[in-house]
C-alpha cells in the first residue's frame, strides 16, 4: 500500500456492503477511500458489510483505506468490528463516528494499538470537547465534523449557523498539533457549483480537503483546495526571500515576512507537489 499523500485532499466514502462500489472508489483517484460500516449500511446488512470489509483488507491496496466504524460505541458489534479489523494489512486507519469524549478514543486505541484514529464530531457536546478529544491519545491523527448530525442537534436551519462550530474544530485541531480538518460531505452530488462554493468557504475557514460521496465530486474538491497560480507565485517569492538569509524580510512591494508566513508558503508549495 502506498501512503496517503502528505496532504490528502480527497476522501471518498463507499458503503461497506457494496464491494463493487468500493472497488470503483479505489479506482476513482481519491487520495483516501473510507469504507463505511455506519450510516451508509442498513443495520441488517452490517454483519455482511464487516465480513466483506475484512476480506477486502486481508491484503494491501494501492490506495490507503480507512474504515468508519459502525457504532454506537462500546457495543458488541462495535467491539467485534474493531477486533476483526485492527490487525489487517490493508487497513490504514479507523474513523470513529459520534465521538463525544476522550474515553471513546482511548477505548478504541486500546483495542487497536498502533492504528491511526480519526474522530468525527457530530454533536454540540463533541464540539465543546473538541480539543480534549483531539489530545485524548497519541493515536489521534485528525478530527472533523459530521455536519448532518450536528445540524440536527443544534437545530440549525441555515448553513452559516454551523460556521462557529466549524471554526471551533479548526482551532482545536491546530492547537492539538493535528492537520487542518477536512470538510464534511456535500450531500447533493449533482450540485457541483454549490460544492465548489462550499469548498471555497471551507478553505477560507481553515479546512483542508473534503470528504465526498461520489467520484464526480473529487475534481471539484481538488481544484478548490489546490493553490491558484497567483498563490503559488506569491509563495515562491516568500520562500526565495527567506532563502536569501537577510534576517527580517521585506518583499519588493513592501510586505513584511515573518517565520509564520514563510511556513505557510512552504505548505502552499507542498500542495503543488502532492501528486
Amino acid at each position: 500500500m502506498r501512503p496517503a499523500p502528505a496532504t490528502p485532499l480527497t476522501w471518498l466514502y463507499a458503503p461497506g456492503d457494496r464491494p463493487d462500489v468500493v472497488a470503483k472508489a479505489l479506482r476513482s483517484g481519491a487520495d483516501v477511500v473510507i469504507v463505511d460500516l455506519e450510516d451508509a449500511v442498513a443495520p441488517h446488512r452490517r454483519e455482511y458489510a464487516l465480513a466483506a470489509t475484512v476480506e477486502l483488507l486481508a491484503s494491501p491496496h494501492p490506495v490507503p483505506i480507512h474504515v468508519r466504524l459502525p457504532g454506537p460505541h462500546d457495543t458488541a458489534h462495535d467491539n467485534t468490528a474493531i477486533t476483526a479489523l485492527a490487525s489487517l494489512p490493508g487497513l490504514a486507519a479507523l474513523r470513529i463516528p459520534k465521538v463525544t469524549h476522550g474515553t471513546d478514543i482511548q477505548r478504541i486505541a486500546s483495542l487497536a494499538p498502533g492504528l491511526p484514529l480519526h474522530a468525527v464530531l457530530e454533536s454540540a457536546l463533541a464540539v465543546e470537547r473538541a480539543h480534549a478529544i483531539a489530545t485524548a491519545h497519541p493515536a489521534v491523527r485528525g478530527i472533523t465534523i459530521g455536519e448532518a448530525d450536528l445540524r440536527a442537534d443544534l437545530g440549525v436551519r441555515d448553513d452559516s449557523g454551523l460556521d462557529w462550530s466549524r471554526s471551533r474544530v479548526v482551532v482545536a485541531a491546530r492547537a492539538a498539533g493535528l492537520p487542518p480538518p477536512t470538510q464534511s460531505i456535500h450531500p447533493d452530488i449533482r450540485d457541483l457549483d454549490g460544492l465548489a462554493a462550499s469548498c471555497a468557504h471551507g478553505r477560507a475557514l481553515g479546512f483542508l480537503g473534503r470528504a465526498a460521496i461520489h467520484p464526480r465530486q473529487l475534481p471539484v474538491i481538488e481544484r478548490a483546495y489546490l493553490p491558484t497560480p497567483e498563490e503559488v507565485a506569491a509563495a515562491e517569492e516568500v520562500v526565495e526571500a527567506a532563502e536569501a538569509g537577510t534576517g527580517a524580510l521585506a518583499l519588493p512591494d513592501g510586505r513584511f515576512v515573518d517565520a509564520a508566513i514563510v511556513a505557510a508558503a512552504h505548505r502552499t508549495l507542498a500542495l503543488t507537489r502532492r501528486g
